[in-house]
């Protein structure tokens, strides 16, 4: 436990506190998009990533490198392209002057990652950046460089363009956290953000937490006590998404071709804890659960052509399972 903290509850009382400081801050810059910040940093918090999908000119670029400055830490951006290779964000061994091989660092040397439309290159380069996802290391001609924590991938999608793309294979969607999709802003809040962008002044904001803040906080998410019930809660959701398996719901069994694996069970308690957290609970509840159980189910469940020919949205089908 931290020295300034006395107690875990405290802690806990710490992290609410944090949460509704750095809200304000983005605020300041991001507006009506509450939602998406709020599991942007649940994310962070819980040390997983992001897939991000919303049309263009929606601020997702302004969002990260809002998030990354209220939360002190270092941020790279990466225009994914058809051309782009692994060591082009890896990073390569170069010869120096002594002829010496030197390994140069790309750009994913950062805490905080933001991969624009990683769906434009080709899957040996998406790859490169899910494996330094996982196991927040990079290996180059055999020697292994850690990446320095916290690390977050924020990745990007354009829904509209799919030629030219590569969409990622189910097996690597899994390894994002969360599917968060960004609309388009309210009337009342688009006519906010053209009133504070359209002016000679810029909007600052102050940094909240630290790099080792965010460390022992991602600790405490994982110390919070959760009740059986509530995982039981969890795990039979995801056993309802998985078709023709016991605990199916009926309309998976019609409208799914594939459910979420283990991972999404995982995944869902450790948000629910957080987002308790959040909320200045101690303790997540079922409510919790469904709070976060769009994000994470929505990119591992695969729907069947009968679901596309009756209407039927991924969303839709895990509300009922709700």
């Amino acid at each position: 436990m931290e020295k300034r903290f006395a107690s875990e509850v405290e802690a806990a009382d710490g992290l609410h506190e944090a949460y509704k400081r750095l809200q304000r801050e983005v605020q300041k810059v991001i507006i009506g998009q509450d939602e998406v910040v709020r599991l942007l940093l649940t994310s962070i918090f819980c040390q997983g990533h992001s897939l991000l999908i919303g049309v263009p000119g929606l601020a997702k670029t302004r969002l990260i490198q809002t998030l990354a400055a209220t939360l002190h830490l270092s941020y790279n951006r990466i225009q994914f392209t058809p051309d782009l290779m692994p060591s082009d964000i890896l990073g390569s061994e170069t010869l120096d002057k002594d002829r010496n091989f030197k390994f140069i660092k790309g750009p994913v040397f950062a805490n905080i990652i933001l991969a624009d439309e990683i769906n434009r290159t080709p899957p040996k380069t998406q790859a490169a950046l899910l494996e330094s996802m996982q196991e927040y290391s990079v290996t180059i001609a055999g020697q292994e460089f850690k990446l320095e924590r916290p690390f977050f991938v924020l990745a990007t999608q354009n829904p509209i363009e799919q030629e030219g793309t590569y969409p990622l294979p189910e097996a690597q969607l899994d390894r994002f956290m969360f599917n968060v999709l960004l609309d388009y802003p309210a009337y009342q809040s688009e006519v906010e953000i053209v009133k504070s962008t359209t002016t000679a002044s810029q909007a600052t904001v102050n940094q909240i937490l630290t790099a080792e803040e965010i460390l022992f906080y991602q600790q405490l998410v994982r110390q919070v006590p959760i009740a059986d019930n509530v995982i039981e809660y969890a795990v039979k959701l995801v056993h309802k998404t998985r078709p023709g398996r016991p605990g199916a719901h009926e309309l998976t069994n019609q409208y799914l071709e594939w459910g979420a694996g283990p991972r999404a069970s995982q995944n869902m308690v450790l948000a629910a804890k957080c987002n308790a957290l959040l909320n200045g609970k101690y303790s997540p509840d079922i409510e919790d659960v469904q709070a976060v159980a769009k994000p994470i189910l929505r990119h591992r469940v695969v729907r069947n052509f009968k679901a596309d020919a009756e209407g039927y949205t991924v969303d839709s089908i895990i509300e009922r399972l709700l």
